[in-house]
């Protein structure tokens, strides 16, 4: 007995998951989830997935029976028309104790003062940006102060287009102190793309628990309910992060081309929930909708969260921004951003993205002859950078650049970086070099001209410049004036 007990392999208490890993696969975990993640997920993106929370709840070879199992209601909830083609068409089946129209008249409620959703000029409210703005942190309510919970912690930067014209898009941050008790939220307009910067979200849909923490990204699609709660363990500051909010296109992910198969964000490493029925709660809930930049409530007796079981493919989803798969360039010159696109949104001019979601983290450069830093350039698209974890005053396009702040640069605005790791890179020796660690720093790009609002140009508080100081380009000199060869060019011309 005593030597069959001394050969049972000791299994050890997992390690906390290091944010700041050069990739996943440097954990060595056979787990798909990082070990502060309590929940059961699906994979594959743009799959058919489907869940029931006990046996037999689905129904098999229809989707509306007569009466269905166990005394549930059938639901179904379309995320594009009825008639979409087929590869387009996005809907689901929910199998639920309450149809979700079982609820009391709908009203108005008190507005969020800092959402908009309209960007069409003229509009006093929002303002243009004609070149480069930077921002410091977004603060966090102090979590002894009044609370402050998702609906109401959310903050609009800027946008483009309307969403009851389902044409544009919305960036926002939210930065909130408190979970969101009884209460769940919809938004009516359009998909939110939320990214967690500061702190761990526990964040229950419809269709069961997204478990959200800094460096991983989910989505929650147009007209699907759901609440976010702050995991106080993680989070003794708060909770704080980034929204996409895109109107009248679904995010997917980039053509991979010569490519191949495989690389960026691969589509089985996305993760969806498994069905997860709320039994615990008691009292009244409150659902909110967010139509335009509105509020409206609608009271009821039970839990929203209710489904025993679903099946489809209009379902949240999440992904770990340490999986990436980056492509670079093997021989030389540095590759275009795009090659750094985790999630895209189509616009109506098939050429120019809505929007492209991107990610610069850990990874090798080994260019040869190269100028490896991002070249200077002038973008047709509009750039919002923001860096979820790392040092602060570098990778930026200014000299402000820290987690939980921004930056933006209109499009066709030159710019580049002005640094001694600029100046250095024009004589480093080229070796191949490990770049990108110990921080990790998103990228939204648009073919669209943003407007700002008043909230991002003044009432935020943390608005750090509108521009880059001259004295920060005292780093590029002319070297074309000087250079011997070149002025005894232009002299035989009889141009100097």
């Amino acid at each position: 007995m005593g030597e069959a007990n001394s050969s049972t392999p000791k299994i050890e208490a997992p390690v906390p998951f290091n944010t700041r890993v050069f990739h996943w696969t440097d954990t060595r975990t056979k787990k798909i989830t990082r070990p502060e993640d309590p929940y059961d997920y699906l994979q594959g993106f743009g799959n058919e997935h489907q869940s029931e929370f006990m046996p037999g709840v689905l129904p098999v070879g229809q989707n509306s029976p007569q009466l269905c199992a166990y005394g549930l209601y059938a639901e179904q909830t379309t995320g594009t028309s009825f008639a979409a083609t087929r590869a387009a068409s996005m809907r689901n089946f929910l199998y639920r104790r309450r149809p979700a129209c079982v609820h009391g008249l709908i009203r108005k409620t008190n507005d969020n003062p800092t959402i908009e959703a309209s960007f069409l000029n003229p509009d006093l409210k929002v303002h243009v940006i004609p070149s480069q703005v930077s921002w410091k942190p977004f603060i966090i309510p102090e979590k002894g102060g009044d609370a402050v919970d998702f609906t109401m912690g959310i903050h609009t930067l800027g946008g483009s287009g309307q969403p009851n014209i389902r044409e544009g898009l919305a960036y926002h941050v939210f930065a909130i102190n408190s979970s969101m008790a009884n209460k769940a939220f919809v938004n009516i307009d359009g998909d939110f793309l939320i990214v967690a910067q500061e702190g761990h979200l526990d964040i229950t849909t419809e269709f069961g628990h997204l478990y959200l923490q800094p460096s991983e990204i989910c989505v929650v699609q147009q007209g699907l309910r759901f609440k976010v709660d702050i995991v106080d363990q993680y989070s003794p500051k708060g909770a704080r992060g980034y929204i996409v909010e895109t109107w009248g296109s679904k995010w997917e992910l980039p053509e991979l081309g010569p490519l191949g198969g495989y690389g960026l964000a691969n589509s089985r490493d996305f993760l969806f929930p498994t069905a997860d029925i709320d039994t615990s709660s008691t009292g009244g809930w409150s659902i909110v909708s967010k139509q335009g930049s509105k509020y409206y409530v609608t009271l009821q007796s039970h839990t929203p969260f209710d489904v025993v079981g679903w099946h489809g493919n209009y379902i949240p989803y999440k992904y770990d921004l340490t999986k990436f798969v980056y492509q670079n360039t093997v021989s030389v010159d540095h590759t275009d951003p795009c090659i750094n696109t985790v999630l895209t949104a189509k616009s109506r001019d098939l050429q120019a993205p809505l929007c492209d979601f991107l990610i610069f983290g850990p990874r090798w450069d080994v260019a040869e002859n190269t100028f490896r830093p991002p070249y200077f350039h002038r973008n047709c698209a509009s750039e919002f950078l923001a860096r979820i974890y790392g040092p602060e005053g570098t990778g930026g396009r200014s000299e402000v650049f820290a987690p939980g702040g921004a930056s933006y640069e209109a499009g066709f605005t030159p710019h580049g970086a002005a640094d001694q790791r600029t100046v250095g890179a024009m004589h480093a020796e080229m070796k191949a070099m490990r770049v990108g660690e110990n921080q990790l720093t998103l990228m939204i790009e648009s073919c669209r001209s943003l407007l700002f609002t008043d909230w991002a140009l003044h009432d935020s508080g943390v608005l750090a410049g509108e521009d880059i100081p001259e004295s920060m380009w005292d780093l590029i000199p002319d070297r074309f004036g000087k250079n011997e060869e070149a002025q005894a060019y232009l002299k035989s011309l009889g141009r100097v």
